[in-house]
C-alpha cells in the first residue's frame, strides 16, 4: 500500500513523530514499512519556467524557439513538442541539471538556434508515461519556483506492508488511525480547496428507487448488499487542479480528469472504491445490479473486449452491463470531456464474488482489491460525499437533493463480549477496565459495561472483517500495547497431557535420529511442475509449480544442486512431508507421509590423519534399516530395479512389505539426474513412506547386566556371489540356537586363495547362558548345528574345509 507521508500528516493534525517514529509505531502495529521512496529525488534543479513568447524555428517546420523565463532571465530553448503556447507555465531544466533518466542538460545549437536548457514532459521527469507533449503546470505558481514545491513533491512515499485481514489499512485514513496521538479522534481530513458545500437527504428503499428518472435496481441481493447513487448535473471535466493531481502522483497514480480523480482521491484517503457513469449514456437512466448473462460482451476501460459468464456480477443499464461490479467500468458509460451529468456509484459488494470474478477474468484493479477483502459498511455515505465534495470544487455543476440508496441488506453492528480476567489469562499480564478502555477506544471500538462484570464491545465497520470473536479484540490489547512491553520472564504455567499426534511423535524420533547422524534438514514447498505432479492446484502461486509434489526426491534433489554450485562436497540432507497422487477425478487424491534423505562426498570429516573415504552403497544400506527400524516398519530389502527413473537400477534396491506393497526405494542417483560438477562423489538417496498411523513402540524391558562371561567363536564362510549375505546371517542366527547372544560380520575377503565366484565372510558367535558358565562342548554342540544347518540348506561350507 503506497502512503504519502505529507498526506499522511496533514491528516492528523496533531502528529508530531518523525519519519523514523511513525514507521517504527506502524512496525510494530503489524504493518511495517518496505521501502520508502523521496519524490523529489532527481528532480533537483528543476524549476517553473513561464514561456513569454513562441515563434516557429527559422529552418525546422516541426520544431519552435519559446523564449523562456526560469527565474534567471530569459532564454532561448528550441522545442518540439506541440503543445506548447505562450503565457502558459512548464517544467524548466536549466543548463547542468540531470534528468531521472541520466540526461544531463547543455547548451546546443540545434538547426542554427542556440537552445539554452530544455521543457520537459512527464516521461522526462519520471512522473508519469506522457510522452505527447511538454507538461503544463496550472495553479499559484512562481517563475523559478522549485518544481519539487510548485508539485507538492517535497513528499515520502511510503511502502506499507498489509496483510490480507486488514483491509481497513488499504487507505491513508486507516494508516492515520494507527499512528494519530488520538487514534481515530486524532484524524480529520483536510478540507478541499474551493468546496461549495452542498445538501442532499437519503432515499431508501430495499431493492429499487428512483428519483427525477433515475433508477437503481438490486436483482442479486445476496452479492450487492446495498448501493448509493448520487446525480452531479452540469459538470465540466478537464484537468484535476494541481492541489488534487499532486495528491495522486504522490502515491503513484496518473491524474486523468477531474471526476475520476475525485474518485481515485476517496479511494486512496478512505479506502471506498467508486465509479462515475456518465449520465446521458445510460438507457433509461437506470442502474441495475444483476448477474450476467451467459456470453454477454462487455468492453471495459482497459480497452479489452471480455466475454461475461453468469457467476459475475455486473453492473448494467436497462438492457446490457455496463461494467463489472467491483472491479473495473465498461468503456461505453466512461466519463469523458464531453460529459455533463453523472452518476456517481458507491456499493457493497459481497467479497468473495469480487475474488471469484477477478480469479476468473485474470484481471486485478484497485477498487477489486479493497472490495475482495471487505470496505467499510459504515463509511459508504462519508466517502460519497467526499467525491462529491471535490467534484463540485474541480468540475463545477450542482449535486441533486436526493441520493438514491439501494438496501436490501442493512449492516448490522457486531457486539464481542470481552472480560478482563480471559485477558489477562491469555497475555499473562492484568490490565485494569480503564486501561482496556484506553487502548481499544482509540482504535474505534466502543466498550459498554455489562453487569457480570464484562464488557459489549460494538465493533467499526472497517474491522468488521477481522474482529469477531473475544480473541480478535484481546490480540488488539497486545498489539497496540506492544509485544515489547510483555515481561520475558517464565511464569507458572501447568503443561498440558494430551500427546503429540503418532506421527508428529516419529517425525521426531526420526529428526533427532537423522541429525545425530548429521544429517541436515532440508524444508521445500509441496507445490511442483506437472512433471513431478499428478494433483493439479485450482489456484497455484506460480503457473510453473502448479500440481502437488508425488514425490520427496526431486526437491531434496534440488537442494542438492544448490549445494554443490556453491562449492559443498559433502552433503547430507533429509526432508520428512506429504507427497500425493491422483486416484481419479472422482476421488479424493491420495496423501502419504514419506522420508526422503540423500548423501555425497565423505563419510567423515576432511582430516590430515586420514585419507576421507566417500559414502557407499553400504552407508546408506545401513540408514534404510535404521529408518526402517525406528519407523517401525515391517519391510524386507529386495535387490530389484525401483520404479524410479533418478535411481541407477543396478545399484539401486527396495524396499516391499509381507504382501508385496511397495513401501521404499533406495540406490545411486544417476549422474544425469543431478546438474553436478566433475569433482562431486555418487549421490546416494533413498525416500520411504512412513506408516500412517504408525505402529505403538515397543515396550522397553530390563534386562540386568550379565553375570557370567561370553564364549565366542569365529567362523569364515564360503558364500557364492548369488547368495544374498542377509539370508545366511539369518539361518545362523536361528541355528545357533538360544544360546547365541550376538551374530556379526567383522570381516570379508575377495580374492586369491577362495574358489572362483565366492567371498569369504568372517562371523564372529558369541554364546553365553544367564544362570551358569557354558562349557565347551555345549559351545562346539551349537557350532556344529550351525555348520550342518547351513550345508544342507545353503550349501555354504567353512573356510579350508
Amino acid at each position: 500500500m503506497n502512503i504519502s507521508y505529507r498526506w499522511l500528516k496533514d491528516l492528523i493534525p496533531g502528529l508530531s513523530a518523525s519519519l523514523e517514529e511513525v514507521s517504527e509505531l506502524l512496525a510494530m502495529r503489524g504493518a511495517p514499512i518496505e521501502d520508502t521512496e523521496t519524490l523529489s529525488r532527481g528532480l533537483e534543479g528543476i524549476v517553473v519556467g513561464r514561456v513569454e513568447a513562441v515563434v516557429p524555428h527559422p529552418h525546422a517546420d516541426r520544431l519552435t524557439v519559446c523564449r523562456v523565463d526560469g527565474g534567471g532571465g530569459l532564454v532561448d530553448v528550441v522545442c518540439g513538442a506541440p503543445n506548447v503556447r505562450a503565457g502558459a507555465c512548464y517544467p524548466f531544466a536549466p543548463v547542468g541539471v540531470t534528468l531521472p533518466g541520466g540526461l544531463e542538460i547543455r547548451e546546443a545549437d540545434i538547426r542554427g538556434v542556440h537552445s539554452v536548457g530544455m521543457l520537459c514532459s512527464e516521461r522526462e521527469l519520471g512522473l508519469g508515461p506522457d510522452h505527447t507533449g511538454i507538461m503544463e503546470l496550472t495553479g499559484d505558481l512562481r517563475t523559478g519556483q522549485e518544481l519539487t514545491e510548485a508539485l507538492r513533491l517535497d513528499d515520502v512515499l511510503l511502502d506499507v506492508e498489509v496483510t490480507p485481514n486488514r483491509p481497513d489499512l488499504l487507505s491513508h485514513v486507516g494508516i492515520a488511525r494507527e499512528v494519530a496521538p488520538g487514534g481515530s479522534s486524532g484524524v480529520a481530513p483536510p478540507d478541499i480547496p474551493g468546496s461549495p458545500g452542498f445538501q442532499t437527504e437519503l432515499r431508501v428503499g430495499e431493492r429499487e428507487v428512483e428519483w427525477d428518472g433515475v433508477r437503481i435496481r438490486i436483482d442479486d441481493p445476496d452479492l450487492c448488499h446495498r448501493y448509493l447513487g448520487a446525480v452531479v448535473r452540469g459538470v465540466s471535466v478537464g484537468p484535476s487542479p494541481e492541489w488534487l493531481a499532486s495528491r495522486l502522483r504522490a502515491v503513484g497514480a496518473r491524474p486523468i480528469n477531474n471526476v475520476v480523480d475525485a474518485t481515485n482521491y476517496v479511494l486512496f484517503e478512505l479506502g471506498q472504491p467508486l465509479h462515475a457513469f456518465d449520465l446521458s449514456r445510460l438507457r433509461d437512466s437506470t442502474v441495475v445490479v444483476r448477474r450476467a448473462r451467459p456470453e454477454e460482451p462487455l468492453r471495459t476501460l482497459d480497452g479489452e473486449d471480455r466475454t461475461l459468464s453468469d457467476s459475475v456480477l455486473a453492473i448494467c443499464d436497462s438492457s446490457d452491463a455496463i461494467a463489472i461490479a467491483g472491479v473495473m467500468g465498461g468503456e461505453h458509460s466512461e466519463v469523458s470531456h464531453d460529459s455533463r451529468d453523472l452518476l456517481l456509484e458507491c456499493a457493497l459488494f459481497e467479497p468473495k464474488s469480487i475474488r471469484t470474478t477477478r480469479k476468473a477474468l485474470g484481471m486485478s484493479t484497485d477498487a477489486s482489491y479493497r472490495f475482495e477483502r471487505g470496505v467499510d459498511p459504515e463509511g459508504m455515505e462519508q466517502a460519497l460525499r467526499r467525491a462529491v465534495e471535490i467534484i463540485l470544487a474541480t468540475a463545477g455543476g450542482e449535486a441533486d437533493p436526493v441520493v438514491l440508496d439501494v438496501c436490501p441488506r442493512p449492516w448490522e453492528g457486531l457486539t464481542v463480549p470481552l472480560r478482563p480476567s480471559r485477558v489477562e489469562h491469555l497475555l499473562g499480564v492484568p490490565f485494569e477496565r480503564e486501561d482496556l478502555r484506553a487502548v481499544l477506544e482509540p482504535l474505534g471500538f466502543s466498550l459498554s459495561d455489562r453487569e457480570d462484570g464484562a464488557f459489549d464491545v460494538s465493533v467499526p465497520g472497517y474491522r468488521s472483517y477481522d474482529v469477531v470473536r473475544e480473541v480478535d479484540l484481546i490480540e488488539e490489547v497486545a498489539r497496540v500495547h506492544g509485544y515489547e512491553n510483555f515481561p520475558d520472564s517464565l511464569r507458572a504455567f501447568r503443561p498440558g497431557t494430551v500427546p503429540d499426534d503418532p506421527m508428529l511423535q516419529l517425525q521426531d524420533q526420526l529428526r533427532d535420529f537423522l541429525v545425530a547422524m548429521g544429517f541436515f534438514e532440508a524444508q521445500s514447498p509441496a507445490f511442483a511442475p506437472e512433471s513431478e505432479g499428478t494433483v493439479r492446484i485450482q489456484n497455484p502461486i506460480s503457473i510453473e509449480e502448479a500440481f502437488l509434489r508425488r514425490s520427496l526426491l526431486p526437491g531434496v534433489l534440488r537442494r542438492v544442486e544448490f549445494n554443490l554450485s556453491r562449492g559443498a562436497r559433502d552433503i547430507r540432507l533429509f526432508e520428512t512431508g506429504s507427497v500425493f497422487d491422483s486416484l481419479s477425478r472422482e476421488e479424493r487424491p491420495l496423501e502419504e507421509m514419506r522420508l526422503a534423505a540423500v548423501m555425497t562426498g565423505r563419510r567423515t570429516p576432511l582430516h590430515w590423519s586420514e585419507e576421507g573415504r566417500d559414502f557407499e552403497i553400504w552407508d546408506l544400506k545401513g540408514t534404510l534399516l535404521a529408518v526402517l527400524e525406528r519407523s517401525r516398519i515391517e519391510g524386507e530389502l529386495v535387490p530389484e530395479a525401483p520404479d524410479e527413473e533418478r535411481l541407477d537400477p543396478k545399484r539401486a534396491f527396495t524396499v516391499r512389505g509381507a504382501d508385496g506393497t511397495l513401501l521404499g526405494v533406495a540406490g545411486r542417483v544417476r549422474p544425469e539426474a543431478v546438474d553436478a560438477p566433475a569433482w562431486a562423489a555418487d549421490l546416494w538417496a533413498l525416500e520411504v513412506t512412513l506408516p500412517d498411523p504408525p505402529p505403538p513402540p515397543a515396550p522397553i524391558l530390563y534386562t540386568p547386566p550379565p553375570v557370567v562371561p561370553a564364549v565366542e567363536r569365529d567362523l569364515a564362510l564360503i558364500i557364492p556371489m548369488t547368495l544374498p549375505v542377509a539370508r545366511v546371517t539369518d539361518l545362523v542366527q536361528s541355528a545357533a540356537g538360544t544360546l547365541a547372544e550376538r551374530v556379526e560380520i567383522f570381516d570379508l575377503y575377495e580374492g586369491m586363495g577362495i574358489p572362483a565366484g565366492t567371498r569369504s565372510v568372517a562371523y564372529r558367535l558369541r554364546f553365553r547362558a544367564p544362570d551358569r558358565t557354558l562349557k565347551d562342548e555345549e559351545v562346539e554342540r551349537s557350532v556344529a548345528d550351525v555348520l550342518r544347518i547351513l550345508k544342507q540348506e545353503l550349501g555354504v561350507v567353512p573356510r579350508g574345509a
